[in-house]
């Protein structure tokens, strides 16, 4: 792939978010807390609807000139089945399938939006290339909706795009198997990589409705690539721990490496900080001792520097240093996954002054000046704090 169209993918996925939040000026610090943690992510997904979803189940990023992702599509599709929202689940699926499928497999394009011929459809430099996290959550999604409303179809639509998953944005490296970035994601010999795309929670389902491929072998290869690219200093001269937005691993020795393209940094930030969340999932649906094991023993700068700080930075560098520290309320709604297992004081204190101090229930909503990106995290922050996020494969 043609490494400027690689770079500009990873400079728009990286500008996940506009607008950093000054928790101690919010201008809902002072409003009435919502009675219910349920009430909050129905009440929220209500206005979200509102505000970014068109009547057409398409989803607007308006941080971004009013494009849209596959990201954003397929979280709208996850949070829709998990509320019970079946109307809205089957609109921004049916938009999904008719816009953005892309022409030679079922996975999914990731950028849409004006072109510049001023027509739409998959935006310049890579827009049609798939993004292997989106992928990963629609079909988990498609899943969801065939237990959750009894129809199989759902599945059997979510199995092939299992399959070009699995052709299309896997990839072996020394014996081993990962899912790797997307369909464009292979540079010779390295595979690129993108830690925060592991989903071992939604891979263990996938093994449950698709035998024709071994969706657990991308477990153990995952959290170990996990942990050692936190570890290894890859392009600094220490490390603390923390895994990096991105990494590349070399198909014959299974060495990792820091990635050979510019603009893929070994940060900390906008990708990487979804993982506690993630992994924080897999823990709390399937009580397994790796996901335990490594949300333990990664992400003690992150407790180090909320403890002295009494917040935490946007981004850091691979070896801790801080490359932003404005907050974000990302940061705050996925490291909450880690804080929830190893510092239940502080996740309380998390939720309550960092992501419920940006809810009003007198106006049903997450502060509405933050973009989509944070709008979608607040509320899975709040889901998997209070245990609302559930696993719908054995209904």
């Amino acid at each position: 792939m043609n490494k400027r169209i690689l770079g500009y993918l990873f400079i728009v996925l990286g500008i996940a978010v506009f607008g950093y939040v000054l928790y101690v000026n919010s201008q809902y610090i002072d409003l009435t807390r919502p009675f219910s943690s349920y009430t909050l992510l129905i009440s929220s997904w209500e206005k979200y609807k509102q505000e970014f979803i068109n009547k057409d189940g398409r989803v607007i990023d308006y941080s971004q000139s009013g494009i849209t992702t596959s990201e954003g599509q397929s979280y709208a599709m996850l949070r829709s089945v998990y509320i019970d929202d079946k109307g809205a689940f089957d609109q921004v699926w049916n938009w999904s399938k008719i816009n953005l499928k892309r022409p030679t497999d079922n996975l999914f394009g990731w950028k849409w939006g004006l072109t510049s011929d001023n027509k739409y459809g998959f935006l310049e430099n890579g827009g049609s290339n798939s993004a292997a996290d989106a992928d990963t959550d629609i079909a988990l999604a498609l899943i969801f909706a065939g237990k959750r409303w009894k129809n199989d179809e759902y599945i059997n639509q979510s199995k092939t795009i299992l399959k070009d998953i699995w052709d299309k944005e896997t990839g072996v490296a020394a014996g081993k198997r990962y899912l790797i970035a997307g369909n464009w994601a292979t540079d010779g010999n390295m595979l690129i990589i993108n830690p925060s795309y592991f989903e071992p929670y939604a891979w263990r389902i996938f093994a449950t409705v698709d035998k024709d491929h071994d969706w657990n072998s991308l477990i153990g290869p995952a959290y170990a690539l996990l942990t050692d690219s936190g570890k290894s200093n890859l392009d600094k001269n220490s490390s603390v721990g923390l895994p990096p937005d991105w990494v590349e691993i070399d198909k014959t020795t299974g060495v990792l490496k820091a990635p050979s393209f510019a603009n893929l940094t070994t940060n900390y930030s906008f990708d990487a900080m979804r993982i506690p969340w993630k992994i924080g999932l897999d823990y709390q649906w399937n009580k397994n001792q790796e996901a335990y094991n490594y949300l333990a023993q990664s992400f003690k700068k992150i407790s180090e520097i909320y403890a002295t700080d009494g917040k935490l930075p946007t981004s850091l560098s691979h070896d801790g240093q801080i490359v932003q520290d404005q907050e974000n309320p990302t940061m705050y709604a996925t490291a909450i996954g880690y804080f929830m297992l190893a510092d239940p004081i502080a996740a309380k204190k998390i939720y309550q002054e960092k992501i419920l101090n940006l809810y009003s229930n007198d106006q049903n909503m997450f502060n509405s000046n933050l973009p989509y990106y944070e709008q979608n995290w607040l509320w899975f922050g709040s889901a998997i704090y209070n245990h609302e996020i559930n696993s719908l494969s054995n209904q």
